[in-house]
């Protein structure tokens, strides 16, 4: 297993001043998804969580949706010409019965960790793959000032984040605002897949009454996974995309995006924030 982190030299400056001094850095290394045996997708990450990773990455291309469909995740030894186990490969095998969707329309073989899909081909993909419409789930209200609590919740349970400053981050919080699970990751969309597959190894599929908050923003690969994972709230300190908000605007899905203190945006699914509070206070 890799390392989280790890030490380098740096060069100093400040205010002038010139010195030599270790830093700790964020690990960054390929993770190899293979499915049933065979190469899937390749993404950066930074170790750690490798198998929920694995599984959430394949609730939100529509392989997995419960922890039956999972028969077992393992490392792959002989991933180097010497045969030495670099634990950087792991290989998902599904229960028997579970049918494979198409991957053509959904995903390249290498993906990174900052961006992924895109096109109006692969929206049309999640719409119609998607196992628990999000317009069909218990309706979830919630408050703006709950929503402003969270980003400041988030940064306090980033532990890896205050050692090095380099770490994405993701977090489930319950419509209550009782922090569920937080996940970081070099890569926004690695975070939300280790939350999503620690979601399904518990068998807590659909995420039907949850709120995500990520850090950074929200791009359309994110609003995929909480589509794909029930989720009907998705938040984010910073900007959505464009394409991010019609998959949210086609799906029921409620977006927030430049959640910072008590200023935020609601790009979609304004019916699951208490707008009319919001307005009475203002």
């Amino acid at each position: 297993m890799g390392r989280v982190t790890e030490r380098r030299k740096v060069i100093r400056i400040r205010d002038g001043a010139v010195s030599a001094r270790p830093d700790t850095l964020v690990a960054e290394e390929p993770l190899e998804i293979r499915l049933n045996g065979k190469p899937l997708a390749i993404t950066m990450r930074t170790p750690g969580d490798d198998f929920a990773l694995a599984a959430g990455f394949l609730v939100s291309e529509g392989v997995l949706a419960a922890a039956e469909d999972l028969q077992n995740i393992v490392y792959c030894a002989g991933a180097t010409v010497d045969g030495s186990n670099t634990y950087n490969v792991v290989d998902v095998r599904t229960s028997p019965g579970v049918e494979l969707p198409d991957f053509t329309l959904e995903r390249n073989v290498y993906t990174s960790s900052s961006c992924g899909l895109c096109g109006k081909a692969s929206l049309d993909a999640v719409r119609t793959t998607a196992r628990w419409p999000i317009a069909d789930t218990p309706p979830v209200r919630v408050g703006p000032e709950l929503l402003a609590s969270l980003p400041d919740r988030l940064r306090a349970a980033q532990r890896v984040f205050d050692r090095t400053g380099g770490l994405h981050a993701a977090a489930l919080f319950t419509e209550d605002g009782e922090l569920v699970d937080v996940r970081e990751d070099v890569g926004r969309h690695n975070a939300v897949d280790k939350l999503v597959g620690r979601a399904l190894q518990n068998g807590d599929l659909p995420l039907s009454r949850t709120i995500l908050l990520v850090s950074g923003r929200a791009s359309f690969e994110l609003a995929q996974k909480a589509v794909m994972a029930g989720l009907p709230v998705l938040a984010a300190v910073s900007a959505p995309s464009s394409l991010a908000v019609d998959l949210a605007a086609e799906t029921g899905l409620t977006l927030v995006g430049f959640l910072r203190g008590s200023n935020m945006n609601v790009y979609a699914g304004e019916d699951r924030i208490a707008l009319r509070a919001a307005a009475a206070q203002g």
